[in-house]
C-alpha cells in the first residue's frame, strides 16, 4: 500500500521539517510513502488562488486512490480507530491512500467534493506545518498499533 501526503507549500520550519522527515523514515519500514508538495498561491492571490491550488491538488491525486482531506469539519478518530481504518483499507485491497492538507485559505469546493473521507486531527487549530507532523506521526503510531509494537503505549 502507498501512502501519499499531499500538502500545499513547503515545511519551512526546519525543526518541524526534521521531525516530519524522522517519522517518514520510520514509516518506510511499514509501507511505501510519497510526499507531494503543491505550490501555494501567491500572497496577492489569496482567496482567488484557492481554485489554482485546488486544481494542482486534484492533478496530484491518482486514479483509484482513497482520498482523505484534513478538514476542521471532518470526523475525529482516536489513534486506535485510525489504526483500524488503515487495517480496513489494507484488508479491502486499497492500493493507495492520499492525505490532503490544503493551504492557508483551505481547499476549493472541487477538492472537498472529490474526497472519500474528511478527517479532523483536533478541534484545536494547528498550523499547517504542525498538522503535517501530527498526521505523519499518527500514521506511524497506527502501524505500531497494527503490528503490536510498544511505541503506542
Amino acid at each position: 500500500m502507498l501512502f501519499r501526503f499531499i500538502w500545499v507549500g513547503k515545511t519551512r520550519n526546519e525543526h518541524l521539517r526534521a521531525l516530519v522527515d524522522e517519522f517518514i523514515g520510520r514509516l518506510k519500514h511499514f509501507t511505501r510513502i510519497e510526499i507531494s508538495e503543491i505550490r501555494d498561491a501567491a500572497r496577492e492571490q489569496r482567496g482567488q488562488g484557492i481554485e489554482d491550488e485546488g486544481r494542482r491538488i486534484i492533478s496530484a491525486l491518482q486514479k483509484n486512490a482513497f482520498n482523505v482531506l484534513l478538514d476542521v469539519e471532518g470526523e475525529e478518530w482516536s489513534s486506535h480507530k485510525f489504526a483500524r481504518k488503515i487495517e480496513d483499507w489494507q484488508n479491502t485491497g486499497v492500493k493507495e491512500v492520499s492525505f490532503i492538507i490544503g493551504g492557508h485559505d483551505g481547499v476549493s469546493r472541487e477538492v472537498i467534493d472529490i474526497v472519500e473521507s474528511r478527517l479532523s486531527l483536533s478541534r484545536m487549530t494547528l498550523t499547517h506545518e504542525m498538522a503535517r507532523l501530527v498526521l505523519v506521526e499518527q500514521v506511524y503510531r497506527s502501524f505500531t498499533i497494527i503490528n503490536g509494537l510498544p511505541y503506542q503505549k
